[in-house]
Order: C-alpha cells, then sequence, then structure tokens
C-alpha cells in the first residue's frame, strides 16, 4: 500500500463581478478495493452550498450553488488517497477470453452494449486501415498482447501535444496530425477498441510523475476483459494504469467526465484567465 497527496486547484478571474450559475466538479477519486480516500478537504470561493451525487456511472459529483457574484471563482480539493496493488491481468483473464476474438458472456453483452458502441461511427474507415497493422480478420492472438500492442502502437505513431482548447480531436484528426494530448489518445484507444468489439470507457483522473515533478490531470482508457474486469491502458505513457493513476471518472464519452463544469453570466468580456495547480505527491 502506498498514500499519496493530491492538490488539485482551479482559478477562475474575472474583470468585474459576474454571478455563476450551478457547477458540478468531478474532483473525488473513485473508491473500490484498490483506492481508499483516507482524507479530504473541499474549499470554494465564493461562498457556496455543496451537495454530492453519484451519476449513472458511480462517479462522485459535488454540485456547487453559489450565493453571491464575484470577481473570482476557485476551488481546492485536497485528498489523501491509500492505493493498493492489484493482481497483473494475464493472471485474471477468464480461458475463454485470452484469445482474440472471443464472446462475451450473454449477461455482460446486454450491459456493455453502450461501451461498445462507437461514438465517432464516421471514422470508423480510418480506424479500420489504420488498425489493420495490428490484426485483420480470420487471426488469432492473445488478448492482452492485442491490447498492450494497441496501447505501444498509439504512443509510437503520434507525439504528445498539450492542449489547452476543451473537448477532444476526433479519431481522423489525431491520424491527419500526428498529434495529440492525453484526451486524444484516450479517445482514440477507446474507439479502437470498440472496433474490434471491446467494451471501452474514457477515465479522466491524475498521474503520479516521476520524483521532483508534480504530476498532473490525466486520462487513459478503460477496456472490459472477461475476468479482468475493467482495466486501465494509458496510451499516452506506454503503459497499463498503475498505482501511479488516480482515476475520478469513468463514461461513455469525454464530455460526460469533464472535472467542472458550469455557467456564469455578465458581460462577453469580464473573462480574463483562469489558472490551474496539480499536485501529485507521496505522504509518508
Amino acid at each position: 500500500m502506498k498514500r499519496i497527496r493530491i492538490v488539485h486547484k482551479t482559478e477562475y478571474y474575472y474583470n468585474q463581478p459576474v454571478t455563476f450559475g450551478p457547477h458540478r466538479a468531478l474532483l473525488r477519486p473513485r473508491e473500490g478495493h484498490d483506492v481508499h480516500i483516507a482524507r479530504s478537504r473541499l474549499e470554494v470561493e465564493p461562498r457556496a452550498a455543496v451537495s454530492w451525487l453519484r451519476d449513472i456511472y458511480g462517479n462522485s459529483i459535488a454540485v456547487l450553488t453559489f450565493a453571491e457574484p464575484s470577481q473570482k471563482l476557485g476551488i481546492l480539493s485536497e485528498v489523501d488517497v491509500e492505493l493498493y496493488c492489484d493482481h497483473p491481468i494475464e493472471c485474471l483473464i477468464e480461458p475463454s477470453a485470452r484469445s482474440f476474438p472471443f464472446q462475451y458472456a450473454p449477461e455482460e453483452q446486454v450491459e456493455l452494449i453502450p461501451y461498445r458502441l462507437p461514438s465517432y461511427p464516421y471514422d470508423g474507415p480510418a480506424l479500420q486501415k489504420w488498425l489493420q497493422d495490428l490484426y485483420r480478420p480470420g487471426q488469432v492472438v492473445g488478448t492482452f498482447d492485442l491490447l498492450n500492442n494497441l496501447n505501444t502502437h498509439i504512443f509510437q505513431c503520434f507525439k504528445y501535444a498539450h492542449r489547452e482548447a476543451p473537448g477532444v480531436q476526433l479519431p481522423h484528426d489525431t491520424f491527419a496530425l500526428g498529434s495529440g494530448s492525453c484526451r486524444d489518445f484516450a479517445v482514440l484507444m477507446m474507439e479502437a477498441a470498440r472496433h474490434w468489439g471491446f467494451g471501452a470507457r474514457f477515465v479522466t483522473g491524475y498521474i503520479q510523475m516521476s520524483e521532483g515533478q508534480h504530476g498532473a490531470t490525466h486520462a487513459w482508457t478503460e477496456i472490459y476483459i472477461p475476468g479482468a474486469g475493467w482495466h486501465g491502458f494509458d496510451p499516452t505513457n506506454n503503459k497499463l494504469a498503475g498505482s501511479e493513476h488516480v482515476s475520478v471518472a469513468v463514461a461513455r464519452e469525454q464530455e460526460k467526465a469533464i472535472p467542472l463544469s458550469g455557467a456564469w453570466a455578465g458581460p462577453a468580456n469580464a473573462f480574463n484567465r483562469m489558472d490551474v495547480s496539480v499536485q501529485v505527491v507521496p505522504v509518508s
């Protein structure tokens, strides 16, 4: 077991006081057998009522209702998380699913339908052509090897590019540009896995960086494998999601896993800037 502290601070500045509608914040890690929240703190400026809910995916969402106008919107989340080691994925895959192609069990197929349908069907032909280097119909390959090779293929084919703009590139845009952010690579892997018939979903959260670095918000892909369950693949770093990854939200599409969403009202030129800082550090 290891313990880390995640400090995520987001600040919006305005040229004059504006009013804020309800905001939804996805900042609290998803707890389970491998993740436990030992301590948490949430501070909001200006003053706001905070209520919590679970969305359709089981994500924990803080709903913020503001009482007064302000020139600044600030949200500080500080969470201590205990992470427990998991078993290697290869050891857990059911024998019937260790080779691809395979069939999900009937009871799983019903639940997985939304996660197997593509989000960007018009990109299907481009994806099919690009995936021919990894798999062609009629082949039999190891399921884990196939997915791990896809993870590596994205890492090797595209250059990482930090993007401040909201949203993601469609797969055909990533192909055309030859680059993308972690969000773009997660979406590409998700769509590619769905093209082969896997259940896949988008994940947003945090990653602990190398010693001396602060860490960052991050995005990756989870794929459902019989026996192993939902398992994370990080094509940005060519890694399996592990003890340095902390999941905050999962969704069928990335738009439903945005860390902070909401609206403000005021003059069109009132917005000044946004500052974001993230620290992911070990706690003794």
